[in-house]
């Protein structure tokens, strides 16, 4: 495991290589962010992205999407991955979000995690993007990237996220969500890592071990 020193280190090139790494799902407000990341589950962001201004335009607010047809929900979603299941998972979070929140998003993470599709993922990157506060939300990249450098060395992503949050400053939690990401897609890819031109390599568990 690293010192605080090399975490520090390495979590500064982290941000000094992508300073503009944020949430790449197009919104503009905490409703259509929150359907975003339901909808980006299994499938890209920029999938994602294609298909959000038809249904945002259709589907304003929770009270317009609880009160959609599934079939006309499914027309708009038929591009990206499980439309037909992410299609009533989205009208029946709508649904909740009317029924037990006047049709807003509530800023409560054990509220969010109990809506319908909301996992700890989704909740917090609510809860950082949305709220401001700062989280780790552990996805594919997140995951993969943070236990190959060996910032952790966990099986699964709960402990992931906790081992995380216990090695990193709580204010650099959100930035380093995003800058783990960033890593992820562009230099730290799931196959064919680009190691020689990582910036981090001189740290990597990864690359130490396959030299």
């Amino acid at each position: 495991m690293f010192s605080q020193n090399e975490i520090k280190e390495i979590l500064d090139i982290l941000e000094d290589t992508y300073p503009d790494a944020k949430c790449a799902l197009d919104h503009q407000n905490i409703y259509q962010l929150l359907i975003a990341v339901v909808l980006s589950a299994q499938t890209t962001d920029k999938s994602v992205n294609r298909i959000s201004p038809a249904l945002f335009k259709k589907y304003p607010d929770a009270l317009s999407l609880s009160k959609g047809r599934i079939e006309d929900i499914e027309e708009i979603l038929k591009t990206i991955g499980m439309y037909h299941t992410k299609a009533k998972r989205i009208k029946d979070l709508a649904l909740a979000l009317v029924e037990d929140f006047d049709g807003d998003v509530p800023s409560n993470y054990d509220s969010l995690v109990n809506l319908p599709g909301v996992g700890r993922k989704t909740a917090n990157v609510v809860m950082s993007v949305g709220f401001g506060k700062e989280r780790i939300a552990v996805d594919t990249h997140v995951f993969r990237v943070s236990n190959r450098i060996g910032l952790v060395d966990e099986k699964d992503v709960l402990k992931t996220e906790l081992s995380l949050m216990e090695n990193i400053p709580e204010d650099r939690w959100s930035r380093t969500h995003h800058s783990l990401i960033f890593h992820g897609r562009n230099l730290c890819d799931a196959r064919k890592p680009k190691c020689e031109t990582c910036p981090i390599n001189g740290y990597c568990k990864y690359v130490k071990e396959n030299k």
